[in-house]
């Protein structure tokens, strides 16, 4: 199995498409309940659906290899982060976020970490 597809809700679409593409990401589908992107690896999509607001939705976790200068960036064409970015216990690097709807973000960087961290499960 491969993970290609996550639907997070959007309360103002028009809102969260500008937000998503300031992100980085690329619109490939729209329609006035729906909206689909393409992550820069080309293979992952990731979509909005008009709803309810997020409330307690999972988190979203986004890798940059650029962590710092990608905040930066986005900063300076407004996007707020609740936190910048931090060195974790767990060896990520992580900065959060919210989108227009709630959904809570993080942008981090892991490398090797993500999957092989020193304490991982060998088998």
């Amino acid at each position: 199995m491969k993970l290609n597809q996550v639907t997070v809700p959007a309360t103002d679409l028009t809102r969260s498409i500008e937000f998503y593409s300031t992100l980085g990401f690329t619109l490939i589908v729209k329609n006035d309940h729906y909206a689909r992107f393409e992550i820069d690896d080309g293979e992952t999509t990731f979509s909005l659906h008009l709803g309810e607001a997020a409330g307690n939705g999972p988190c979203l976790y986004f890798e940059c290899l650029a962590l710092d200068a990608r905040v930066a960036e986005l900063k300076a064409r407004g996007i707020v982060f609740d936190h910048d970015p931090v060195d974790q216990s767990w060896l990520w690097r992580e900065a959060w976020l919210l989108d227009p709807a709630g959904n809570r973000l993080c942008l981090y960087w892991a490398g090797e970490n993500r999957r092989f961290p020193p304490w991982r499960i060998e088998g």
